[in-house]
């Protein structure tokens, strides 16, 4: 038996004015839905430019409530469509605290859940441990009316102990908003060499967890308004593959949407042939909760 759902990804670029990128992604959700899509991903931090890439006071200005502008604009287009959206916002939570957050609207538009990026990286041109403070809600799948999805964020995708979390605790697709790019002074072999790496290691967690995933960057060159990077060159390459890393859809570096067929009933019979959920040894696992295992053999 099998369980088919059309599915897409909304790559697309992102200026300086709000309202220009959410008709960018509104047009690109509305693009999917003609295309049959019921579960549409849009790139990480969609409604603005990618502020992080200083440190400036002014950014946390951007910051709007889980149920703000950004939330509500999607959810009038989840409840219209009866499709499952999932967004992305640089959530104020309190004074002074500020989240990476990722939200799904349902099919009624309603809030299904959100989730708070767990993994903050800090890394020249991506400055975020100065924005974001570290989710605190775990990983946990977010149940909609279509599937249970196993969202993370960006940065997440790297950690193979996420993606595993979200398998174990009945995620039905891994689900990665992403705003990741090259920096232009590297070499074209080098950033060749991080795009591949990127592609692999969310086809790997597909693999190991025999779930779909799907991934969604935005695409396009952004200025540092400090001048004292040469910015980022967001590489898109936007893809969605099944539970054995085969690839259903792949994007290049142009704004677009990706659609595509995925088959839900398919994670089971990949994991009987692939056992690996069986076959864990949970009882010699403990130093993976330590910093550096290595200790232990002193």
């Amino acid at each position: 038996m099998s369980n088919p759902l059309k599915v897409a990804v909304v790559q697309h670029a992102c200026t300086a004015d709000k309202e220009i990128n959410l008709e960018r992604s509104k047009d690109g959700i509305e693009n999917a839905v003609s295309n049959g899509a019921r579960i549409i991903v849009l790139p990480e931090l969609h409604a603005s430019e990618y502020f992080c890439v200083t440190q400036d006071t002014a950014s946390f200005d951007l910051a709007e409530p889980v149920l703000g502008p950004t939330t509500k604009t999607l959810a009038k287009l989840a409840a219209q469509h009866k499709i499952v959206i999932v967004g992305s916002i640089f959530e104020r939570r309190a004074a002074g605290v500020y989240h990476n957050t990722a939200v799904v609207l349902d099919t009624d538009g309603r809030l299904a859940g959100k989730y708070r990026k767990m993994h903050i990286p800090h890394d020249p041109g991506y400055n975020e441990k100065f924005y974001f403070t570290p989710g605190d809600q775990g990983f946990a799948p977010i149940k909609t009316t279509i599937a249970k999805l196993g969202v993370l964020v960006c940065w997440d995708q790297w950690f193979p102990e996420a993606a595993r979390l979200m398998a174990l605790a009945g995620a039905e697709l891994l689900i990665y908003p992403t705003a990741i790019g090259w920096d232009p002074n590297d070499m074209v072999d080098e950033q060749l060499r991080q795009l591949d790496a990127w592609r692999v290691i969310q086809r790997s967690h597909a693999i190991a967890n025999g779930l779909p995933v799907m991934t969604c960057n935005r695409v396009g060159k952004e200025n540092d308004p400090s001048g004292k990077t040469a910015g980022n060159h967001f590489w898109g390459h936007s893809f969605i593959c099944g539970p054995q890393g085969e690839l259903f859809a792949t994007g290049d570096t142009e704004p677009m949407t990706l659609t595509a067929e995925i088959d839900l009933a398919a994670s089971e019979r990949v994991r009987q042939i692939w056992p690996y959920l069986r076959d864990r040894r949970i009882d010699a696992y403990q130093e993976l909760l330590s910093l550096d295992a290595s200790e232990s053999e002193q």
